[in-house]
C-alpha cells in the first residue's frame, strides 16, 4: 500500500468523472485539469493525462472516437479523439472509483492526523 495515493490513479478518478459527465477529447481535459487545480498549485501533466487515458482503454474502461473539430474541415480540420464507456465501462469505472475512494479517506485521515499533530 503506498502511502499517498497515487498521481495516476487520481487523475484517472477525474477522466472516468469528466466522461460520465459529457464526452471529452485528451486536451480538453487536461485544460479543464488545469484550471480546476490551479488554485491548488498543482498542473497535471500532459503525458499523465494521456497515460492514463490510454490506461482506461487498455483496462477495457473506454474506448475511442475519432471527430473532426468544428462543423467546417475546410476551415478548421483539426481530428480529435473521443473517449466513451465501453459496454460495461460504467460498471468497471464505479468499481475503480470505490477503490480510489478507499485510498482517498485514509489519504485524508494520515493528512488530518499530520495537521493535528504538528500545527
Amino acid at each position: 500500500m503506498a502511502f499517498m495515493i497515487a498521481q495516476r490513479a487520481y487523475i484517472k478518478l477525474y477522466l472516468i468523472s469528466m466522461v460520465e459527465q459529457r464526452r471529452g477529447y485528451g486536451y480538453q481535459m487536461l485544460e479543464e485539469l488545469k484550471e480546476e487545480f490551479k488554485p491548488f498549485g498543482y498542473v497535471p501533466p500532459q503525458s499523465e493525462i494521456y497515460r492514463a487515458l490510454h490506461e482506461l482503454v487498455q483496462e477495457g474502461v473506454l474506448y475511442r472516437t475519432k471527430h473532426l473539430k468544428g462543423n467546417d474541415p475546410s476551415v478548421d480540420f483539426q481530428e480529435i479523439v473521443l473517449y466513451h464507456f465501453t459496454d460495461d465501462g460504467l460498471e468497471k469505472a464505479e468499481l475503480y472509483k470505490k477503490q480510489v475512494k478507499v485510498d482517498l479517506d485514509r489519504c485524508i485521515g494520515m493528512l488530518n492526523k499530520a495537521v493535528a499533530d504538528n500545527y
